[in-house]
């Protein structure tokens, strides 16, 4: 993660003291110097500097900005490209004790919790965690457990891998994804995108006795693309 630099980077980029962003989020000079330097603030704290900043959470903690060009930066940050649903995407996750982001799972028995507890910190951390070094380290993965049979052949119960989606606007159609819904909770679903004409998500499953239907993409919480099932 890239967080202590990155807020250094967008903090100068503004022209902005450190003790004038100190004050401006509620926090000391010293606290925002260790962030700055090597010291990982708490959750909420994260929040209020990246709203501070006008940047989502993902660019903060997951984009190494000091090895951006002025251009690309400025591009990334004043065009739609990372920050598509940044009001509503504020990932929390948990790293071991060398910085790098481990797999939580998520059972059917947490599921009922998961739609209160996902951007919970102690939530989170109270899920099992593993990691599993052959896939990219770049990209955020969760362990998903299938519930019911509207996916066949992956069956119930099944334990599916999944990467984070960050930008819904490039999901292509077809793809299978786990979707965080306010109405639905964790449903497992072949998607179609209908964001640029509708805003709207089309969800089908793959077992013809169930009806496709649509979610309104500002009800969405998070996004997960299936990417392997474990055996």
């Amino acid at each position: 993660m890239y967080l202590n630099s990155n807020i250094k980077v967008l903090r100068k980029r503004k022209s902005i003291t450190q003790e004038n962003m100190a004050a401006a989020i509620g926090i000391s000079r010293s606290k925002l110097a260790g962030y700055e330097l090597n010291v990982n603030p708490p959750l909420d704290t994260v929040l209020l500097i990246a709203d501070f900043l006008s940047v989502s959470v993902d660019i903060l903690l997951r984009k190494n900005l000091e090895e951006l060009s002025e251009y690309k930066l400025r591009e990334m940050l004043e065009t739609d490209q990372f920050l598509k649903g940044r009001n509503l995407r504020i990932l929390t996750t948990t790293v071991d004790e060398t910085g790098r982001e481990l797999i939580e799972v998520v059972s059917q028995k947490v599921k009922a919790s998961y739609l209160a507890g996902f951007s919970d910190l102690d939530f989170i951390g109270e899920l099992p965690r593993f990691n599993l070094p052959f896939l990219p380290q770049d990209k955020k993965y969760r362990v998903f457990q299938v519930d019911g049979d509207s996916m066949l052949p992956i069956p119930e119960g099944a334990w599916i891998v999944c990467e984070y989606v960050e930008d819904w606007t490039a999901i292509k159609d077809g793809g299978k994804f786990v979707v965080v819904t306010e109405a639905d909770g964790v449903t497992f679903k072949i998607a179609y995108n209908q964001i640029s004409e509708k805003q709207k998500l089309l969800l089908c499953s793959s077992n013809p006795i169930y009806k496709p239907f649509e979610v309104d993409i500002n009800a969405v919480r998070e996004l997960w693309r299936y990417r392997l099932m474990m055996v």
